[in-house]
């Protein structure tokens, strides 16, 4: 009988341990916060269990993964001098440095790299510039081999995220007002147009769809998201939505966006209102129908993601500390709040 239930428990063990994958939390330092944190996250239940600072570092506020995922790529926002480290994935969890380079700007607060994971991008809000470096096989990062300024004499750049498709490269830069366009030539990108948003909207983060046909930009000082669409060689805005309650009066700033898996839907954080959007997407037309405002459970939902198959949606929320967990109900795209745990100043979170 004993070794029946210890063959049991380790059954149920190994279950459970089959579902969990690992979910790193960028933060930046405070009481109780140093750095990028570990969890395991319950594919089945959303639970998040074991959490772990896998690294000690300063200000971690943007992470990325490289396409084998045997990397981690995060910025630093210092004040001894701004910077991106490469670190790797270690079997337990933590990271281990790999080396670091500066981002050629201050600030820094966006970092992503290209599928064949052979570039980094790097976009710099406060010095307003785009650092673009080449990654090494070990996954380490070179100096910057170019660097776009934003500035110009009478305006003060932002640059918020950038994000690769193919061979082009795109910049959402809040200070300007545009998403800038580039395109790749004799290995330096080549600036093919600014498509410009509302006067003061802010673009900040972005979304891309599959297909590229279609790119989802919100703004954070507008509080609204601009549909651009592609003719097959520029794209034009063919939808500004708002993102707030119709009765919500009180101040906000947009955050993060994201869309599901099969692109029936699209989230947006408001840091104010404190809640996630939630709109259905036209799949033939890529419009969108605000269907859903939800409360964060928290203060000031910096980022939030998507688990992998689909089934939550999870918050960062700086200002309160705390995840927030909802289930996904993948026909009408509606959240449902489950839970929240106490985190160490999230701002970033990455399956």
């Amino acid at each position: 009988m004993k070794t029946f239930f210890s063959f049991l428990f380790m059954l149920i063990t190994q279950l459970i341990s089959a579902q969990n994958i690992p979910l790193y939390v960028g933060t930046y330092n405070g009481e109780n916060s140093e750095g990028i944190y570990y969890y395991d996250f319950n594919t089945k239940t959303g639970e998040l269990t074991n959490q772990k600072l896998a690294i000690k570092t300063t200000n971690p506020s943007f992470i990325a993964y490289s396409e084998n995922r045997k990397f981690i790529y995060a910025v630093s926002e210092a004040s001894d001098g701004s910077l991106v480290s490469a670190y790797a994935v270690n079997k337990n969890g933590t990271l281990s440095l790999i080396n670091s380079a500066t981002t050629n700007g201050k600030g820094p607060c966006h970092v992503q790299l290209n599928k064949a994971g052979t570039k980094v991008v790097v976009s710099n809000y406060v010095g307003g510039t785009v650092s673009l470096h080449t990654v090494k096989k070990n996954g380490s990062i070179n100096n910057a081999f170019q660097v776009m300024n934003h500035n110009t004499d009478s305006v003060k750049s932002h640059a918020h995220s950038a994000k690769f498709l193919n061979n082009d490269l795109f910049v959402a830069d809040l200070g300007r007002d545009f998403l800038a366009h580039y395109v790749e030539k004799d290995n330096q990108f080549v600036l093919k147009e600014n498509y410009t948003m509302a006067a003061g909207a802010g673009p900040r983060h972005f979304e891309i769809s599959k297909n590229g046909d279609y790119i989802y930009v919100i703004n954070e000082l507008n509080s609204t998201v601009s549909v651009l669409k592609s003719n097959g060689k520029n794209y034009s805005n063919i939808q500004n939505i708002g993102t707030l309650r119709a009765d919500y009066e009180g101040k906000n700033a947009c955050a993060d966006i994201h869309l599901s898996k099969d692109e029936a839907f699209l989230y947006g954080s408001n840091r104010g209102e404190n809640s996630i959007v939630v709109f259905k997407r036209n799949t033939k037309n890529g419009t969108l129908e605000k269907i859903q405002n939800i409360s964060v459970e928290g203060d000031w939902p910096r980022n939030f993601t998507l688990s992998p198959n689909g089934d939550f949606l999870l918050v960062a929320n700086r200002r309160s500390s705390n995840i927030s967990i909802y289930y996904v109900d993948k026909t009408s795209g509606k959240l449902t709040y489950k839970n929240s745990i106490e985190a160490p100043i999230p701002v970033c979170l990455l399956f």
